[in-house]
């Protein structure tokens, strides 16, 4: 077996000199007749010198089909040995040649010559032998290339009945070699072969892939043809059946779905851009087959251009009494809502049309953010869209997906846009503090351009890819809290705080709208059902616990389902009055303890004032001193900011202990343990500083601290008191508990203006700047039988005597 250009050649061995004829592309196999065209000078004079004597010539392929003037290492070490049987001259000058091969060989020598190239040339004799394995092969290949050239057209039919009627096994692997589309290198790696076996093998290997390959292009070019022979038909039962219709006078008077179109683009009014978008869609929906893939996409797309509102707008109702009456009307109290609703219909009817205000609604669940949204729309005369943003967490949500992506949408602004159907409805992005970001992208940075009035005159949608205006749109988002929301979304926004209702707004909101929904709700009248106002109380106190009405609603509703299910029994004319004492029957036992204040004064328990989501809460601080090293014990679940201020108020009691009467080593001797209840709930803020110092100061000198006196505050380590945030909600909480005094911080007066006057006169608030003056009031200074009589007279008094309940109630 020889492999490759072998110099080391035999030396007794047969050799003769002939004209050499390189090729650039294409290697000759024996018993192979082929055409080839020769070109080059010294290529087309050994052509012509071979042909006047023996017609011999010396086939070999070139390793770079680049070079022009090859020599002995850019050519293969073995060819063919040709017979030129035809040479026509064509009329450029180059030669028409059909050649032979008739034996392989192997270049010895190169021998230049200025007419031609001429190689020394040994003839190689190929390795043979019939065996029961060459035999096998023999007959694999045989039935594969007839299979091969059934699938490839491209082999005359003749090529496979010569092969099938051979029985060589060398002259079968070279016949099926020239025939296979395989490339230059895997051809060359054949005709090296001597051993007529082993080629056969290499060649079944190369036609098994080639075969593979035909199948598998066999199979596409099936699909294909089944596919457009598909679509072909149904354009043309399409056609024929719009023939019909036309014969029989369905679609005369209907135009096609083009022109259609074309006409409402032209229509509606875009702007400049979206109207040169929507005609050059539909310039390639003109060029497309009308139930292709594409077509559907391109038609959607147009669709959506078209059915979004563009000039289409509502007149604003600017009388600014009738705007009022129907606010007053949805919703009791939320004055500072109503007055920059008014404010700005003030300002639109003067100056005619100005930017739209985006007013960010704040507070806890259930105080009626999302339905005076709702109210603002209908006083305002504008169509009312809302979307929920709670876990959205894909920008895509508000910016709309890529054409590119399959089921692609634009974004919910662009959506709601399109069912509110005019440029300046009122649209509710509801729970924007509820929105997070992950690896799809970061919604509120996407909201950042929507609720910008310097850019959302061009809000670019993904999906539209043109510029869309909403600077008219008069944007309201709701929130829990604000901690939440970016800095960045929150400069663009105006905050209005809903901090909760009062005991008496609740029984507004009850007599004049809860329970005449309720009614209507559960198909009942005023006559099958009856609160009285000390119920309606009564279940504010002793069945919810809230800053909003939502629970209170829900208590209304169970005690409706009731009576309903009493009035199918007794008919329509049953009626019930639902008094105190009826209540439980409906309810239940009572949910909470009116008044959460302790029952006597304690020592080393001070009641704090503490803000949350769901509006103002009391928080009992509790701190106990015992024998021990001097370590502080932090319980109840409280966060870093609380730790400090407990660390910050004992610092304060160790710098003041010569006042206080204590040891100034005290702190060694005892351990402090402060606690505050409900350890499973997380608990953190700035506001609880002088509650854990006086629960501190009453523990160390065994002073109680007034039962009925809440507190919020800051506290540095000199005594000063810090103010705080959250006043009104802390304050309303206080007035819910039976608190009758509360200390603030002296900075935080201004926030008392927040706060209906009624909560105030019926309350004592002490305002403060310093620890000295909180502790002056919270510690109870008397001699202990003097304290008995002041807790024992405390004891018998109730939180909510009668006449304060009458108060509210009138």
């Amino acid at each position: 077996m020889v492999f490759g250009f072998n110099r080391n050649c035999n030396e007794d061995a047969d050799t003769r000199i002939i004209p050499l004829l390189p090729l650039r592309d294409s290697v000759i196999f024996p018993f192979s007749t082929q055409c080839i065209y020769v070109g080059r000078k010294k290529s087309i004079n050994a052509v012509t010198a071979c042909f006047s004597s023996d017609r011999m010539i010396f086939v070999i392929t070139q390793r770079n089909p680049s070079v022009e003037e090859p020599d002995e290492e850019s050519l293969y070490g073995i060819g063919t040995l040709c017979q030129i049987n035809q040479v026509v001259r064509l009329s450029d000058g180059s030669l028409k040649v059909i050649i032979t091969g008739k034996r392989r060989a192997q270049l010895i020598n190169l021998v230049r010559d200025e007419e031609y190239l001429k190689g020394e040339i040994e003839e190689l004799t190929e390795i043979s032998g019939f065996s029961e394995y060459g035999r096998a092969i023999l007959e694999k290949v045989k039935t594969l290339f007839d299979n091969y050239c059934k699938i490839n057209r491209g082999i005359p039919p003749d090529i496979a009945e010569m092969v099938v009627a051979l029985d060589n096994e060398g002259r079968v692997a070279d016949i099926i070699a020239n025939h296979l589309n395989i490339s230059i290198h895997e051809k060359q790696s054949i005709l090296e072969n001597l051993n007529a076996v082993d080629r056969l093998e290499e060649v079944l290997s190369l036609l098994n892939v080639d075969f593979e390959i035909l199948q598998v292009e066999r199979k596409i070019k099936s699909r294909v043809k089944k596919q457009m022979e598909k679509t072909q038909k149904e354009f043309y039962l399409n056609e024929q059946l719009k023939a019909i219709q036309k014969e029989l006078g369905y679609r005369e008077d209907v135009k096609s779905e083009i022109e259609e179109l074309e006409e409402r683009i032209k229509e509606k009014g875009m702007s400049k851009e979206a109207n040169r978008k929507a005609l050059h869609e539909l310039k390639k929906l003109k060029m497309m087959s009308p139930m292709s893939a594409e077509a559907t996409v391109v038609r959607n797309y147009i669709d959506w251009l078209i059915s979004l509102p563009w000039n289409e707008r509502t007149e604003d109702k600017l009388d600014i009494s009738e705007a009022e009456n129907i606010l007053n009307e949805d919703h009791y109290g939320l004055e500072n809502v109503k007055e920059r609703i008014l404010e700005y219909l003030a300002v639109r009817s003067l100056v005619g049309r100005m930017k739209s205000p985006i007013l960010c609604l704040v507070g806890p669940p259930g105080v009626g953010k999302t339905s005076l949204a709702k109210s603002i729309a209908r006083a305002t005369g504008r169509r009312f869209v809302r979307v929920s943003l709670g876990g959205v967490r894909d920008e895509a949500e508000i910016r709309g997906h890529r054409r590119t992506y399959i089921g692609a949408l634009p974004g919910k602004i662009i959506q709601y846009m399109r069912k509110a159907g005019t440029i300046n409805p009122v649209f509710l992005l509801d729970e924007v503090d509820k929105m997070s970001a992950d690896f799809r992208g970061d919604p509120a940075a996407a909201l950042l351009e929507v609720l910008d009035p310097e850019q959302n005159h061009a809000f670019n949608d993904h999906y539209l890819d043109v510029d869309y205006n909403l600077s008219e749109v008069m944007f309201i988002t709701t929130a829990n809290t604000l901690h939440q929301i970016p800095p960045a979304l929150l400069d663009r926004m105006e905050v209005i705080r809903i901090p909760g209702y009062t005991e008496l707004e609740k029984l507004n909101i009850a007599k004049h709208f809860l329970v005449k929904k309720q009614l209507n709700a559960h198909g009942l009248t005023e006559r099958n059902l009856r609160f009285t106002e000390n119920v309606l109380l009564k279940i504010i106190r002793n069945y919810t616990k809230e800053a909003g009405v939502r629970n209170l609603e829900r208590e209304i509703a169970r005690i409706c389902r009731k009576v309903a299910k009493e009035v199918l029994k007794h008919g329509r004319d049953y009626s019930v009055k639902i008094t105190v004492s009826k209540l439980e029957s409906y309810l239940g036992p009572i949910k909470y303890r009116f008044g959460v204040i302790e029952e006597r004064d304690r020592i080393g328990v001070a009641m704090g004032l503490a803000w949350t989501e769901f509006g103002g809460e009391i928080l009992a601080t509790e701190v106990t001193v015992m024998p021990g090293k001097g370590e502080l014990i932090i319980t109840g679940k409280l966060g870093e900011v609380m730790r400090e201020s407990a660390r910050a108020a004992l610092s304060y009691v160790r710098s003041r202990a010569d006042i206080f009467g204590l040891e100034s080593d005290f702190y060694q001797k005892v351990d402090i343990h402060i606690h505050i209840p409900e350890g499973a709930i997380p608990k953190d803020g700035p506001s609880a500083g002088i509650t854990m110092a006086t629960s501190i100061v009453s523990a160390l000198l065994k002073v109680p601290v007034r039962r009925d006196i809440a507190m919020t505050g800051e506290i540095t380590l000199r005594g000063t008191v810090l103010p705080v945030g959250g006043i009104k909600e802390k304050i309303l909480a206080a007035h819910r508990a039976g608190v009758s005094t509360v200390i603030i911080p002296k900075e935080n007066d201004k926030d008392l203006k927040e706060i209906p006057g009624r909560i105030l006169r019926s309350m004592k608030i002490i305002l403060v700047d310093d620890m000295d003056d909180v502790l002056k009031n919270a510690l109870i200074y008397e001699s202990e039988e003097a304290s008995e009589r002041r807790q024992g007279f405390l004891a018998k008094e109730e939180v909510f005597p009668e006449k304060i309940e009458a108060d509210i109630i009138a």
